[in-house]
């Protein structure tokens, strides 16, 4: 709600619904696992009455320490040590339910200790999906003081424990692609690409990447918007 360059962009319409909504129901298998890690200074008042309208867990807590949210949101709801918890920013509304599965299996078997759908993995910037246990959680909450790896939950993470990476490819770059939720013509953007889906939800990433191809008048629209950097 808080954000600086598109105030309340979660809670902004899209499909006639809030943007956060759209997130949710972008990710039905998952849904009972959701947690809305979300901010205590009293702007989070429509987030916290949509979430319980939804029946979708919340959390809050500080506006700046990210990192503490997620720690305080995952031993609330008795995470365990090696349980895999999953980072979504809620500012991709055009999340992927297959793609996030890709990412959650992958560490559940337990052959890396992060694994990430990311800035480096050439998808499109606005799928972001990363998974990690609680234990890496804890020791990255116990020891990062820098500011910058208290609001952004895992740059501190390698810091304090030797670790595992695997990233997924897109196998391709479509990093210069933004469906991420910033600034105002992003929110243009994506509001684009779903009047072209007549505002469903449950097209596929292929039916995206299609789309996005076909018709480059629909990211023409916010290529001009540069990611913020950390």
């Amino acid at each position: 709600m808080t954000s600086t360059r598109l105030p309340g962009k979660v809670m902004l319409p899209l499909c006639g619904k809030p943007v956060l909504q759209v997130m949710i129901e972008r990710l039905p298998r998952w849904r009972a696992s959701i947690i809305v890690a979300t901010t205590n200074d009293g702007t989070e008042a429509p987030i916290m009455a949509l979430c319980q309208k939804l029946g979708v867990a919340t959390f809050q807590g500080d506006t700046e320490d990210v990192l503490g949210r997620y720690y305080g949101a995952a031993t609330k709801f008795g995470a365990k040590p090696n349980t895999t918890i999953v980072r979504l920013t809620s500012d991709c509304p055009l999340i992927d339910e297959s793609l996030c599965s890709d990412v959650i299996k992958l560490h559940k078997e337990n052959q890396f200790d992060m694994v990430n759908l990311g800035p480096h993995s050439g998808f499109p910037r606005g799928l972001d999906c990363c998974a990690f246990s609680f234990q890496l959680l804890e020791a990255a909450h116990l020891n990062a003081t820098d500011p910058a790896a208290r609001e952004h939950v895992t740059l501190g993470m390698p810091k304090f424990q030797t670790m595992t990476t695997h990233t997924l490819s897109a196998g391709s770059d479509y990093s210069h692609l933004r469906i991420t939720l910033d600034e105002p013509d992003d929110y243009k953007a994506i509001s684009a690409i779903y009047a072209h889906f007549n505002n469903r939800l449950d097209f596929s990433y292929a039916d995206l990447m299609k789309a996005l191809k076909e018709k480059p008048e629909l990211t023409d629209i916010n290529k001009h918007v540069e990611q913020k950097s950390v």
